[in-house]
């Protein structure tokens, strides 16, 4: 389980991408060299990798937001695992896979994991250990350098101490402050009485009043057509982000996820580097295979040793059998006037509580809105003209029968005048966009209880959990024009 090279980008907007970072382990590309034989792809110069990534990743050429070998509909975007086809080396094998990147701010991270498996036929992804290290490991770096809300100057300091950094951490290319998520979970034990040393990744103690927070984040995207001949979509993925204020040199935590009877299982698991081990039995459930009703239900069980700030504890997504908020859109041309009718409903599963609930509903290559009339079941309207914008405020609670619906229809001074403008929303193509936030509820059921999360530290703390559902990219399309089709891992 080995890294075969790293590299740390730094892509501003408007800018072409530049490698600030990469090291290359000779030692890990002779066994890959071996096992590969003639499929063998070398890593290649910064240069010839810095474009086919960015390309990939959809940052090069604004004014070419289609590329056939990225974006055709021969290829399935099912992963973040990229297979880059390196300029100058096509033919059988020139592909390099699979490389993993993430990104935040204007750094991307990018590692070549080691695949110990025979080429062909190619492994399927959650079997390859290395690429799950691949991606602990560059969670942990991209912590490492943008964690706490690191300032431009602060990040330049630690890309300087990168190198030293990953002589600890990743020495050879195999990287040794990841998880080890084969081994089963050991259980827990209270650390020994007497002075312990001090690790050199946490560089201080907590002093103060003792505290465990954690949080577990879920958000919905769906698309909604409205239509038998498109499939509606949605998927769902979580986060579950911890903060312990505890004193001690090693503290221990342990944080256990549950689902109610009727949850749905939680796949995808990726945790944070400080976690010390994980069981088998959650590396199970994979969104990229077809599910067969077995997947782990929980307790999913998180050990470990907090870092100072605050932390991502685990990444997740669920496959949940409903939205919830189904809708449709009917927008119709009559005359010189757009007709619009539009109902939405809040499923019986979900709390009827929200913090906000808006819908909105935009328009473009119009021109700007002049007349209105328009009526709602529930909430308030309020219209941005110069915006050619409806927003409807649903407020904080749905009616009792958990169904609204707004209607009418609306003008617009033309096509030639000045308007927002979409090269995609052309004549009927037109959708609503949902936002809204339900706290103390989450769609798979996943919770955290209080009492459940066992710590191991000289001062008892006090401790405190929450969840929300948050909507992210919800659309709901005009059933009466054309929509796009997406094919990406949404539940069906």
């Amino acid at each position: 389980m080995s890294i075969r090279a790293l590299w740390i980008i730094s892509q501003e907007k408007g800018e072409s991408g530049k490698v600030r970072f990469s090291r290359r382990y000779p030692t890990v590309e002779s066994r890959a060299s071996r096992m590969g034989r003639g499929s063998y792809v070398p890593v290649p110069e910064d240069s010839a990798l810095l474009r086919p990534l960015l390309t990939d990743l959809g940052l090069t050429d604004p004014e070419k937001p289609f590329v056939e070998a990225r974006d055709g509909c021969s290829r399935l975007h099912r992963t973040a695992a990229l297979e880059l086809v390196l300029e100058g080396r096509q033919g059988a094998g020139a592909a390099l896979w699979p490389v993993l990147a993430i990104s935040q701010g204007g750094l991307i991270l990018a590692c070549l994991p080691l695949v110990e498996a025979p080429p062909v036929p190619r492994p399927p992804l959650p079997s390859l250990a290395s690429v799950s290290q691949g991606f602990s490991l560059l969670a942990g770096l991209q912590a490492f350098l943008s964690g706490s809300g690191a300032g431009k100057a602060e990040v330049e300091s630690r890309l300087a101490l990168l190198p030293a950094a990953l002589m600890q951490a990743c020495p050879l290319g195999t990287p040794l402050e990841t998880p080890q998520l084969c081994q089963p979970l050991p259980p827990p034990t209270v650390p020994l009485a007497g002075p312990q040393k001090q690790p050199a990744w946490k560089p201080g103690v907590h002093r103060g009043r003792a505290l465990v927070s954690v949080a577990v984040s879920e958000q919905v995207r769906s698309m909604q057509y409205g239509n038998r001949a498109r499939t509606d979509l949605w998927d769902v993925y979580g986060t579950v982000t911890c903060k312990c204020d505890l004193e001690g040199v090693l503290p221990t935590v342990t944080v256990t996820l549950s689902l109610p009877p009727n949850g749905s299982p939680l796949q995808d698991i990726l945790a944070h580097p400080c976690v010390s081990s994980l069981d088998s039995s959650l590396l199970t459930a994979s969104s990229v295979d077809e599910s067969d009703g077995s997947a782990f239900s929980g307790p999913y069980k998180f050990p470990f040793s907090p870092p100072l700030e605050p932390f991502h504890l685990c990444f997740y997504t669920s496959q949940v059998p409903v939205p919830p908020i189904l809708g449709s859109y009917q927008l119709r041309e009559e005359g010189s006037q757009l007709k619009i009718t539009v109902n939405l409903k809040l499923h019986e599963s979900v709390r009827n509580g929200f913090e906000y609930c808006e819908a909105h509903l935009p328009f473009f290559n119009r021109g700007q809105l002049t007349n209105t009339d328009l009526r709602v079941t529930s909430g308030q309207l309020e219209v941005a003209r110069e915006k050619s914008l409806l927003v409807w405020v649903l407020g904080q609670k749905f009616p009792k029968s958990r169904e609204v619906s707004l209607g009418g229809s609306v003008s617009f001074s033309g096509a030639g005048s000045l308007g927002p403008v979409d090269p995609l929303c052309t004549e009927l193509t037109a959708y609503i966009k949902l936002y809204f936030r339900i706290p103390d509820v989450t769609l798979s059921g996943c919770s955290v209880d209080q009492h459940s999360v066992q710590v191991y530290s000289s001062v008892k703390p006090r401790i405190t959990t929450s969840r929300e559902l948050i909507s992210s990219e919800y659309y709901i399309w005009n059933s009466t024009g054309e929509a796009p089709v997406s094919s990406g891992p949404m539940r069906l």
